[in-house]
């Protein structure tokens, strides 16, 4: 995960400042270009989640960043706060329980293809096995096979036995 900006942590902030819990922090660059940090907090009533997103606004306000907007805050069950790049939700527990969005963007980036990543020394974790994939079926080569080699001189080679041919069917004649 890469390094949360400035305003993730000045959001962070605001949020613990008022008390704010459970707060987690997701990087969703990979995922959306609506924005790239999203941020859920949980309040314990409807006027903590609603203070807890005020309190984000004005201090992004203070620090030189300007919301762009700010949702739900009349029921204050969830208040969505907008920064750009970086998304709060302040959320009451029921409601974080019920819509369970750490699960819908905590998804992690894809892999870079493995010509493309750097080579890396010796790790010092070992990683857990994953499923392995299913592979395309090989392709039948094409090529001849070696001959078979010969006996030495000295020992007579040995015979296979012959393989027997079918016998063939034999079909009654018609009459006439």
């Amino acid at each position: 995960m890469p390094k949360p900006t400035k305003l993730v942590q000045i959001a962070k902030n605001a949020l613990e400042d008022l008390k704010g819990t459970d707060i987690k922090i997701l990087d969703v660059a990979h995922l959306t270009t609506v924005t790239d940090w999203m941020l859920i907090c949980t309040g314990t009533s409807t006027r903590h989640v609603k203070s807890l997103a005020d309190n984000v606004a004005d201090t992004a306000r203070e620090a030189g960043f300007r919301p762009l907007g700010t949702e739900g805050a009349d029921g204050s069950e969830w208040v969505l706060v907008d920064l750009g790049s970086v998304v709060v939700h302040v959320m009451q527990a029921q409601a974080r329980v019920h819509y369970q969005l750490e699960k819908l963007w905590d998804i992690a980036p894809p892999e870079e293809p493995a010509e493309d990543k750097p080579k890396k020394k010796a790790a010092a974790k070992p990683k857990a096995a994953k499923p392995a994939a299913k592979k395309p079926a090989a392709k039948k080569s094409t090529a001849k096979k070696a001959p078979a080699k010969k006996a030495p001189a000295g020992k007579p080679a040995a015979k296979k036995p012959a393989a027997k041919k079918p016998a063939a069917k034999k079909t009654p004649a018609k009459k006439k």
